[in-house]
């Protein structure tokens, strides 16, 4: 049964405040509003395994509305806090709680419901603020650009694998798998380098980047590197050591920064430190419990090296033990550990690869050695999901409660996103979703979220605004050979200028996968790993993404105002951002500005709107920064204006 008589809202500050995370010890006042006489009203609160009820006491008692209230104290240690509401009458208990999972309004029902969640975090945890303030672009090494003035590929490779080394112009081709055992038996090889990075600081330096993210670099026999065979030895495909300090070098001198991929939850079967094909002249841990590395390792008999346990059972991704005190010290505490070597020769910080399979307490040591050698380090983590509640292995993880992450990608953000776009969700399931992850995560670490459109991960964003079909309803040679057709790519590119546009405005570091900003489609990996089209780049949208990310980094407001969404239509997806006073929401001096940022999600119809600006600002005039000369005027705190099909608007004003 759901009635409507109660009500409280977690995204309100009157029902909620402070809105969002807390610090330890911090006070939380929680009211609840019901409509009729009752006998009493209970909050019911869970800290880790322990329940507690406390009755509210009723502060306003008008006609028919009384409004109820709890002022609560978060622990001192940090962690998730829950709750929701009883609420007795004429001896029936009636529950308040979660939706959605999403926070915002509840519902009413006879048996406990969802809890809303409260974040604490550690009081005086941060992240930094240049990282917060970037634009990122993340580049698979070998598909970006070879920097050798002949083009020939440096120190190919001969191991087990079958290599083929396509010209830069071909396409992508689909993995050769073994049909008897379904393992890879081939790599494409293209040839990108760090020569070709440091070759293309230029271009990136023009498009607006401050920040690189390269997938990993180390010694490893396939293309993508995340079969790791010498974590302190750049593949020799790629450069040596002396090459990427060089990258770090020039990079820093116009004012990018590296972020490189820490893959430490498994290496490499065919690696220094396992050795089972005998690459190496070390004794591994494949070969001999004598090895030193032989720890690191679980073996299903202790005494029987060829049966070991493999990331996802893929046998060449031997698992680590992380918590072996001789893979800790050797990539985390030694002088000349991983972790602080590469940031020694350059690095800024590391992306941790499968967050969710390192136990908390290695995030922990790793951001401990990461900040002692630079404070300003940042630490990313690969998570899927919500990472303020993400449970992995039967255990609630701790990536921000301010001795973790920094920052993780944003891959609810895509989602949501996509959702919106491709008619999944509403404008209004939209902002809920979205303020949910504001509602969760600590404000620093929203701020830094790494909110990406497109990964290695994932299918090229093009393709699936392009409306392509479902990659698992095609055959392997369809799935190769498929092309957008001309009208499906035109849909893709506006779709991506606005996905695009809403990303360099929104809380949070963008993250550009390289290629997609310039025109790049294809699906999921390897299909999405396309070689960057030098010469023939979509000059339409690479042009959007040089015009929007000029606007982010001209403007304070995109990076650290105040967010706040906009309730237009189910069509028409907006927000505000806000500096007022001069003082952003990390109370740091900027130029006050209001910027108002909607989106027309609909193919086929214009949308005529009108705004009620209340407070945030009185008569004036908004300028569009998407189009010259383009000017609309607030009266009487309305804003009225047309949106056509597919269209979005950025409208900025300097508040005096």
């Amino acid at each position: 049964m759901y009635t409507d008589w109660i009500f409280h809202n977690s995204h309100d500050i009157f029902y909620r405040s402070p809105f969002g995370s807390v610090t330890c010890n911090q006070e939380v006042l929680l009211k609840i509003e019901v409509l009729k006489p009752v006998d009493k009203v209970v909050l019911r609160l869970w800290i880790e395994d322990n329940e507690e009820e406390l009755e509210m006491q009723l502060l306003e008692n008008q006609e028919n509305r009384r409004i109820y209230e709890k002022k609560i104290k978060a622990p001192s240690k940090p962690l998730q806090l829950w709750y929701f509401f009883i609420i007795y009458v004429d001896g029936k208990k009636y529950y308040y709680g979660n939706l959605t999972n999403y926070g915002g309004i509840g519902v009413t029902q006879e048996w406990e419901p969802l809890s809303y969640q409260i974040t604490v975090y550690k009081e005086g945890a941060d992240t930094p603020h240049w990282f917060r303030e970037s634009v990122m672009y993340q580049i698979f090494i070998d598909r970006f650009f070879n920097g050798n003035e002949d083009q020939k590929i440096t120190n190919k490779k001969e191991n087990k694998y079958e290599y083929h080394y396509p010209a830069w112009e071909e396409a992508v081709k689909p993995y050769r798998i073994n049909e008897k055992t379904g393992e890879i038996q081939g790599y494409d090889i293209y040839g990108g380098n760090l020569l070709g990075i440091i070759k293309k600081l230029p271009y990136l330096k023009e498009l607006g980047i401050n920040i690189l993210y390269l997938n990993p670099i180390f010694e490893a026999p396939s293309n993508h590197k995340y079969d790791t065979a010498d974590y302190k030895k750049i593949d020799p495909m790629f450069g040596d050591n002396e090459t990427f300090k060089t990258l770090c070098l020039k990079a820093q001198e116009i004012g990018m920064n590296i972020i490189l991929d820490g893959v430490f939850s498994h290496t490499g079967s065919d690696s220094i430190y396992f050795n089972k094909e005998g690459t190496y002249d070390s004794l591994g841990a494949f070969q001999s419990e004598e090895s030193p590395y032989f720890p690191w390792y679980s073996f299903q008999n202790q005494r029987i090296c060829n049966e070991y346990h493999c990331w996802w059972g893929i046998d060449t991704l031997p698992n680590i033990n992380e918590m072996e005190p001789s893979y800790r010290d050797f990539i985390i505490h030694a002088d000349n550990s991983v972790i602080k070597y590469w940031l020694k020769m350059g690095a800024k910080g590391w992306r941790l690869d499968v967050a969710d399979e390192l136990p908390d307490e290695f995030i922990k040591e790793i951001r401990g050695a990461m900040k002692a050698i630079d404070s300003e380090s940042v630490l990313i983590g690969e998570v899927w999901e919500d990472a303020s509640r993400k449970a992995s292995y039967q255990k609630l993880r701790e990536y921000f409660l301010g001795e973790e992450l920094d920052s993780v990608m944003n891959y609810p953000f895509r989602e949501i996103m996509l959702g919106f776009f491709t008619g999944q969700r509403n404008a209004y399931e939209t902002s809920l979703a979205l303020l949910s992850i504001s509602e969760n995560y600590p404000i620093h670490n929203f701020y830094a979220n790494m909110n990406l459109i497109g990964s290695h991960d994932v299918p090229r964003i093009l393709t699936v605004l392009g409306d392509a079909p479902q990659e698992e309803f095609l055959s392997q040679e369809e799935v190769a050979n498929y092309k957008l057709t001309p009208s499906q790519r035109n849909l893709a590119s506006k779709r991506l200028k606005l996905f695009a546009l809403i990303q360099m405005t929104f809380p949070g570091v963008p993250c550009i996968y390289y290629g997609d900003e310039a025109g790049l489609a294809g699906y999921k990996d390897p299909l999405n790993r396309g070689p960057y089209p030098w010469g023939k780049e979509d000059q339409d949208i690479l042009s959007w993404y040089q015009k929007i990310i000029s606007i982010r980094n001209k403007y304070d407001v995109f990076k650290t105002g105040v967010w706040s969404p906009l309730n237009i239509d189910k069509d028409v997806f907006g927000y505000l951002r806000i500096i007022k006073a001069g003082r952003d929401v990390f109370n740091q001096s900027k130029d006050n500005n209001l910027a108002v940022l909607i989106v027309n999600r609909s193919m086929n119809s214009d949308m005529e709107i009108t705004l009620d600006m209340g407070t945030h600002v009185s008569d004036c005039s908004l300028y569009n920064v998407l189009e010259e000369n383009s000017r609309f005027d607030v009266k009487d705190g309305f804003l009225s204006l047309k949106l056509n099909p597919l269209e979005g608007k950025l409208l900025l004003k300097n508040i005096i």
